[in-house]
């Protein structure tokens, strides 16, 4: 299901209701409401419904999580999750840049996977308190550049091109935010781990760095650069989805009830930059 995101809950109702399976593409509607729908209809249809968050089964990922599985981090304390573009608006005057036919602008787009990605690793904790600021800073400028052409047209530019949030589990760790298609910055596409017993730098592209400190001898810090493929992360998740039809098992990885949760995080960030104030969600 890779319509614009306002056609998701068209086509994946009606689908699940017939019986089909349906790999629905990041974010799972163009509003909560959507998703909410859409989310129901998977609930009692037989067949499977994952959502599409890729980035889960890249290999870099795969390595982290392995490592998070195995306790080296002790507990995260703190997810520092960066999606930024030096410049990189989709497609100025397209669906992509129409808040009615998208649902939002550089948060649905990029931060739609910085956040499924931080929770991914936190085991989805539950999340008490969003706070977030939305701007549109780049997307109406005359003087917009783009050196890659991803922003060639003209047409409407209703949504947001960046957005700073902060989370705050009921745990007491935190994630932030920090997501923009344009930027005047280095463009970066990673995550940071911070934990009790060690931390993680992952470079999206591919870097792995571990971070730790032991006694052994004199005290020392440890840094590891880990060396892991791409490992595809379309064709794993595809890959992943087929089996979930042939075994008829519900799948546990890239569910709708985590995507929903994601779809209720961004409607909260959007929410607190209406209104300036932090949400509540407990």
């Amino acid at each position: 299901m890779t319509t614009p995101n306002a056609f998701h809950e068209e086509y994946a109702v009606p689908a699940l209701e017939a019986g089909l399976s349906v790999l629905v593409e990041k974010p799972l509607g163009h509003t909560l409401e959507s998703a909410e729908r859409i989310a129901a209809a998977a609930e009692s249809a037989p067949g499977v419904c994952m959502v599409g968050f890729h980035n889960r089964f890249k290999g870099p990922v795969e390595v982290l999580n392995s490592y998070r599985e195995d306790g080296l981090f002790g507990d995260i304390q703190h997810v520092d999750t960066t999606y930024v573009r030096r410049r990189g608006v989709p497609g100025r005057g397209t669906w992509f840049t129409d808040a009615e036919l998208a649902g939002g602008g550089a948060l649905i787009d990029l931060g739609v996977h910085a956040i499924d990605l931080a929770l991914y690793l936190l085991e989805f904790p539950d999340v008490v308190e969003v706070s977030g600021v939305t701007r549109q800073t780049f997307g109406n400028r005359e003087d917009y550049a783009d050196v890659a052409g991803w922003g060639i047209g003209e047409g409407p530019f209703s949504v947001e091109d960046s957005v700073v949030a902060q989370l705050r589990t009921a745990e007491g760790a935190t994630v932030s935010v920090d997501v923009a298609w344009a930027s005047n910055r280095e463009p970066e596409k990673g995550i940071r781990l911070r934990g009790s017993d060690a931390g993680a730098l992952l470079d999206l592209g591919g870097d792995l760095t571990l971070y730790e400190t032991a006694t052994g001898g004199e005290p020392h810090h440890r840094t590891t650069e880990v060396e892991v493929t791409d490992g595809g992360g379309y064709a794993a998740e595809q890959a992943a989805f087929i089996e979930a039809i042939e075994t008829g098992e519900a799948p546990t990885r890239n569910t709708v009830e985590q995507a929903l949760t994601v779809q209720r995080l961004m409607d909260a960030i959007y929410r607190s930059s209406e209104s300036g104030e932090a949400v509540r969600l407990d």
